[in-house]
């Protein structure tokens, strides 16, 4: 027996579907030329944001929108095998990956994997036992300070041997308040072409 979420995706979908016309023929490379690297969250519409319809760019999301090996791995895709010429890499204000570390999330796992609690202030695990060890040995991608991992993450994309060095890579921050992208002056200095 189907979820009432899965009836509503699947309503959806059909309704989309039913109306999809010449999406059909869009091309596999994306019409504008370009890729970003964003947060997860449910908060951040890319489309809406950055203007976007279907086939324009590149979206690579992950939770908090950093430039881990996979993500390299897709903007190198999206560059050498479908043409892009721009990245950007946003994060956003207000993001849950400010709200732990790797400590804490390790131990949360190591009690147990039921979704765990947070009261404004603290984590902590409503129930206990069936955790896993596991996460200790994962690098969760925290956030500290929303410019300086914007920073971090435009630099370690340009310094990475697959990144071709003609790609300008710009760091933004997406303000959940205004809706509005703010740049990160310093992470486009460092993503600059050459």
């Amino acid at each position: 027996m189907a979820s009432q979420i899965v009836n509503e995706v699947v309503a959806a979908n059909n309704a989309y579907a039913a109306n999809f016309g010449k999406k059909s023929e869009l091309a596999l490379p994306p019409a504008r030329g370009f890729a970003i690297l964003t947060c997860m969250d449910a908060r951040l519409d890319p489309a809406k944001y950055a203007g976007l319809s279907e086939g324009d760019a590149h979206v690579i999301r992950n939770a908090g929108g950093r430039a881990s090996d996979d993500a390299i791995r897709s903007l190198v895709i999206s560059h050498k095998l479908l043409g892009t010429k721009e990245w950007f890499v946003i994060h956003h204000t207000n993001c849950g990956m400010e709200l732990f570390c790797d400590e804490i999330m390790s131990d949360l796992l190591d009690d147990s994997l039921a979704t765990a609690s947070f009261d404004g202030k603290n984590w902590s695990n409503p129930q206990h036992g069936g955790g896993c060890a596991a996460g200790h040995f994962i690098k969760w991608h925290t956030i500290k300070n929303q410019e300086e991992s914007v920073a971090q993450d435009v630099a370690r994309i340009r310094s990475h041997p697959l990144t071709p060095k003609n790609v300008p890579i710009y760091g933004y921050i997406y303000d959940v308040k205004t809706g509005k992208i703010n740049e990160v002056a310093e992470a486009t200095k460092v993503g600059k072409a050459a």
